[in-house]
């Protein structure tokens, strides 16, 4: 009888046991004891159902729990579920921790909230707030620029940068710095009326590039920009000028042949006239000869008439022959008096 009795008690034990023993076996594998007891001992607690589900949700709990104990070693409050959700929406919780640290250990005001937007807008934040802290050096490149002589001067300048934790979300990057530089020197050497007054006095350049507030909406402000390297370049100016001639002689060649085919095809359309009297002229003489017959066929124009004529004509070629020898004559008795 008692045997009976202390079966379903055994039995009952026995079931409790397994039980037990099944539900430690599965909280074994489904919670990382390890990763929980890690957290426990760094004084980070993280709860093992906040654990479970992180890996549920097949989030990389372990590097999330150990820049957790960062965070919290180093004096950051911090919830843990902040930390989850930035890396879920695919941010660098790594970077986001160090920066804070960082800003905490040198006392600048960076909250969470921003440290994040800042990642999220592809912005290093590590390097922000060291940028901050520490300003950097830009370098530009030669910018090359004519004074009012005509003389190309080159000039390099350093522009010392610190970063702005309060303008690094939608605001421009060093390229845009180093791009109003740029412009900037081209401005103060197409001022100068010379290039020996850059060479002189180099701050002219800084001082007209300081005065136009070139860090505005960027994610920087210039602390100071020096000028580190001035040479002179080419005579453009001169070249210019060359150019500018080498043109006008082209152009006036380009008339001078112009008008010399004008020239030359007047003179054709000359000769051309000239034949067209000639012909017209000979058409005339035909003419008269045919009259001369005509005459002479009717008995109007006898032969005495025609050696009159021809006498006549004869005298008039004597006297012009004459006359033009004349000419000739004065006109190198002229010529030898000058000569003379």
């Amino acid at each position: 009888m008692i045997s009976m009795m202390l079966f379903p008690l055994w039995a009952t034990l026995t079931i409790i046991i397994s039980c037990v023993v099944a539900l430690i076996v599965a909280i074994v594998l489904i919670v990382p004891i390890n990763i929980w007891f890690r957290a426990l001992a760094s004084g980070a607690h993280v709860s093992m159902f906040r654990l479970i589900g992180m890996k549920m949700r097949k989030v990389d709990y372990k590097k999330l729990v150990n820049i957790y104990i960062v965070s919290q070693k180093a004096g950051l409050k911090i919830p843990i579920a902040e930390l989850e959700t930035h890396l879920m929406a695919g941010g660098d919780i790594e970077k986001v921790v160090d920066a804070l640290i960082a800003a905490h250990s040198a006392k600048m005001d960076l909250t969470l909230e921003q440290a994040k937007a800042i990642d999220l807008a592809g912005r290093d934040v590590v390097e922000a707030v060291k940028t901050s802290v520490t300003p950097k050096v830009i370098r530009t490149n030669w910018i090359e620029a004519m004074a009012k002589n005509g003389i190309q001067v080159k000039a390099i300048a350093q522009v010392t940068v610190r970063a702005r934790l309060d303008r690094q979300i939608g605001t421009a990057d060093t390229e845009t710095i180093l791009a109003r530089v740029g412009e900037g020197i081209v401005t103060a050497i197409g001022k100068a009326n010379t290039h020996t007054e850059i060479l002189a006095d180099p701050s002219i350049i800084s001082k007209t590039i300081l005065a136009d507030h070139l860090d505005r909406q960027t994610a920087y402000e210039i602390l100071s920009i020096d000028v580190c390297d001035v040479d002179v370049g080419a005579n453009l100016g001169a070249k210019l000028k060359i150019e500018e001639a080498e043109a006008k002689k082209k152009i006036s060649q380009a008339a001078a042949e112009e008008r010399r085919a004008q020239a030359v095809a007047l003179e054709q359309e000359n000769k051309a006239k000239t034949q067209e009297m000639q012909a017209v002229v000979l058409a005339a003489e035909s003419e008269v000869h045919r009259a001369m017959a005509t005459a002479m066929k009717n008995g109007k124009f006898g032969i005495m008439d025609y050696y009159k004529l021809q006498n006549l004509t004869a005298d008039t070629n004597m006297r012009n022959s004459i006359g033009n020898a004349k000419d000739k004559k004065s006109d190198r008795s002229g010529r030898s008096d000058d000569n003379r």
